[in-house]
Order: C-alpha cells, then sequence, then structure tokens
C-alpha cells in the first residue's frame, strides 16, 4: 500500500476513493486510514467503518440496516419460507459520515453544503 500511496503523491492526486469490492482493504481499513493521512490524501471510503477508524469520509449503505433486513429473511426461512421465492432487495439507506477531525489533520476544509448533507459528522 505504501507504493501506491506514494504513487499517489509524486503523481499529485488529489483525491482517492476506496472501494468496497476488495476484503483486503477493509481488513488493513487502519493502516490504509493511516497512509491516506501521512501522505495528507481526501479519501472516501465505502463504509462507516474506516471513518470511525480515522478516515476522511465514506458513502455507503448503512450497515445496520442490512442486518435488520438479513434477520427478516432467516426468520422467514425459519418459518418455512423458500429462500428461491424470497425476492432479492437492493439496499435503499445510505448515509455520509464525514470525520472534521481528520478533515483538520489534512489541511481540508469541508463545505458547510456537504456538511449539512452528512447523516453523521465526527468532530
Amino acid at each position: 500500500m505504501e507504493i501506491i500511496f506514494n504513487t499517489i503523491t509524486r503523481e499529485r492526486i488529489d483525491a482517492v476513493t476506496v472501494f468496497l469490492g476488495q476484503p483486503t482493504l477493509f481488513v488493513n481499513r487502519m493502516r490504509l486510514v493511516k497512509l491516506a493521512e501521512e501522505h495528507r490524501v481526501p479519501a472516501i471510503y465505502p463504509l462507516a467503518d474506516y471513518v470511525t477508524g480515522g478516515g476522511l469520509m465514506s458513502y455507503g449503505v448503512n450497515n445496520l440496516e442490512l442486518f435488520r433486513r438479513a434477520a427478516t429473511y432467516v426468520d422467514k426461512i425459519l418459518k418455512g419460507a423458500k429462500p428461491a421465492d424470497l425476492p432479492v432487495e437492493q439496499p435503499t439507506k445510505f448515509e455520509l459520515v464525514i470525520n472534521l477531525k481528520t478533515a483538520k489533520q489534512i489541511g481540508l476544509t469541508i463545505p458547510p453544503n456537504v456538511l449539512a448533507r452528512a447523516d453523521r459528522v465526527i468532530k
């Protein structure tokens, strides 16, 4: 990961987006967050877990809501429903989480209109 951030710094890339598709990124999220902060690179992550761990911001599904929906499916299956008969659902609740402490550490000002849209702001 250090090589990636050295390249980002050398190429003067303004920001990065981290995608959920790689389990290794989630497992190493604290390292990833730390590297983004050390290189002063604004990064947006797919899950709030990155932001509560010091990342700048995230926009993605609300995991708690997904787990609640999964529990509903488990309940229906345990009561006899066939899994193949249950509809496939898409997430309906997304959340924007911003960490102002991290923004300050990397010298970034978050515009007030973006803060107003955030579901959670970590100070």
